[in-house]
């Protein structure tokens, strides 16, 4: 996850330095092709878009397949598509364990919350967890955790892709930048305020299209050069790596130290249990008709983003085979220009037409993922403004759909400047800590508060709102203090030391903490329990009597 600036600084700059500057037009077409495409779905998914139900949930009406494809464009970021490939070309078994890690992720939003979340909410998480707790804080409480992981993710993606588009584009100052992180803001705003979530869908359906089709034919090219041996793949790639038979075996990374071992459970528990959290994934599950709908459209996407990780072996253990470790690292430290790099070595170089134009395609895919998925996060956090502070905690449920929706269009606007401010700001910095934060938050605060109020009856609001505010605070604060803000030349301030937790993610201590001040708030609070109000929200969570 963690990569997204550098992979998509390093893919430009890989371009910048080619003689592939001539192909540049190329380049400038498949982008606006991509976005005049998306621009006009969003008209025609806005003139569709009458009611509080189809601003915030599509009006429930896409089928299980269409909202499992609109799931896995939602997931499946840049830094997943190029972030894994080159860390899987560095460091072999290692970096395949994000992977799976991601694939494994699912697993548990299947289990434990597709079905329930979409039977007992209408819009939002914190219509779940106000059913049965003191709606005012605990609204408060949801709205604030909901913008503030939509915003360390937005941040990232903002950034990555200000940063991807003008060094493409071979836009190397300042104000040229600024300007690229401006306009793809407005291009997030108006995605959001015109089309709402139908609109927000498909163009997350026509992202993981491409991204599918782009990973297809990239993994088709390399096993070609194997003659589809993918025994032959790997042994090339151990042997091409420096590292041999060192390099299919688990240590390269995660086993040197106690800590790295540590880092990487810590990371693997964040990444598991805080896509079941995540807030732009939580609110795709009330887009369909019925429960039922709903744990089929998880199904698709377990499908199509399994399928997709599956396919990094070939982007990965591919560079690895066909690029020498120099030649990656030289690009970009961290290894993250493995996908594009791959893509003109196979295309026939980067002073080639073949692989100007595969390079192209890689990086308007990439266009494609970031916007997708940054239309989706601002839909997130907009619509738990508008819907659980602005309607329920300020107007106290007497506002009108009419002006929950205008509440939504502005708080996206406002969402929208915020993060172009802030993308501006960090269009320079390594981001990564970041994106760990928005996975560490959403395991730390949203998650814990939501399986209590699903399936533990004695769970109260001072339980929820300690939950809730401990998982955010800590997971904040330990990444605040952590190797990913200070202390290392990979850090956001690397000419700085104030890092005192010594792990990169913090879900290895605020995860639990989470879930401990969920259970203890709730023992030592004086409030009664609503037990019949658990029970409505049991039968309803598991049977759908009731659901919107």
């Amino acid at each position: 996850m963690s990569p997204t600036i550098q992979l998509s600084q390093a893919a430009g700059i890989q371009l910048a330095n080619s003689d592939a500057s001539e192909h540049r037009p190329l380049i400038i077409t498949l982008f606006a092709l991509f976005v005049i495409a998306t621009l006009v779905i969003t008209v025609w998914a806005g003139r569709q878009t009458k009611s509080a139900a189809d601003f915030y949930a599509g009006g429930r009406q896409f089928t299980a397949f269409q909202n499992g494809l609109a799931v896995s464009g939602d997931y499946m970021s840049a830094a997943s598509f190029l972030g894994i490939a080159g860390a899987i070309a560095l460091f072999g078994y290692d970096g395949f364990l994000y992977s799976i890690g991601f694939l494994v992720a699912w697993l548990v939003a299947l289990l434990l919350v597709a079905e329930p979340l979409r039977n007992s909410g209408r819009y939002t998480m914190g219509d779940v967890l106000a059913y049965r707790m003191r709606q005012r804080p605990v609204r408060t409480a949801a709205g604030a955790s909901t913008i503030v992981v939509s915003i360390f993710y937005l941040l990232a993606q903002m950034a990555g892709a200000g940063v991807l588009v003008s060094l493409l584009l071979g836009i190397t100052s300042d104000a040229g930048k600024i300007l690229i992180v401006a306009l793809v803001g407005i291009l997030m705003i108006v995605y959001v305020t015109i089309g709402g979530m139908k609109g927000t869908t498909w163009v997350q359906m026509v992202k993981a299209v491409l991204l599918i089709a782009g990973t297809l034919l990239i993994t088709f090219l390399v096993l070609l050069k194997f003659n589809f041996n993918v025994s032959d793949l790997l042994g090339s790639a151990a042997s091409n790596s420096g590292k041999g038979a060192a390099f299919l075996e688990p240590g390269l990374k995660y086993g040197l130290t106690e800590t790295s071992k540590l880092d990487f459970i810590s990371l693997g528990i964040a990444l598991v249990l805080g896509t079941a959290g995540l807030p732009h994934i939580l609110i795709r599950f009330y887009t369909v008709p019925t429960a039922k709908a709903a744990r089929k459209s998880v199904n698709w996407a377990i499908g199509i983003i399994g399928g997709f990780y599956l396919m990094t072996i070939a982007l990965g253990f591919g560079a690895a085979a066909l690029l020498t470790p120099k030649e990656i690292t030289d690009s970009n430290p961290a290894g993250n220009t493995a996908a594009p790099l791959l893509a003109m070595e196979i295309g026939g170089g980067g002073d080639s037409t073949g692989g100007a134009i595969l390079l192209a395609i890689i990086s308007a895919v990439a266009f494609a993922t970031i916007l997708a998925v940054v239309a989706g996060l601002t839909l997130a956090s907009s619509s738990s403004f508008a819907h659980d502070i602005y309607a329920n905690v300020i107007r106290r449920g007497k506002a009108t759909e009419k002006e929950e929706v205008r509440a939504a269009r502005y708080a996206t606007v406002a969402i929208g400047i915020v993060s172009i401010a802030l993308g501006a700001l960090a269009r320079d910095l390594n981001v990564a800590g970041l994106v760990a934060l928005a996975f560490a938050v959403a395991a730390s605060a949203n998650l814990p508060t939501l399986l209590y109020s699903l399936f533990w009856k004695r769970f109260t609001t001072t339980g929820a709102l300690w939950s809730i505010y401990g998982g955010l605070s800590s997971s904040v604060l330990l990444v605040l203090f952590s190797p990913v803000v200070s202390s290392k030349p990979s850090s956001m301030f690397p000419d700085v030391d104030f890092a005192f937790f010594p792990l990169e993610n913090p879900g290895l201590i605020s995860i639990p903490l989470g879930f401990l001040l969920g259970w203890l708030g709730s023992l030592l609070s004086k409030e009664e329990p609503d037990v019949k109000k658990y029970a409505e929200l049991e039968v309803k969570s598991l049977t759908g009597t009731g659901a919107h």
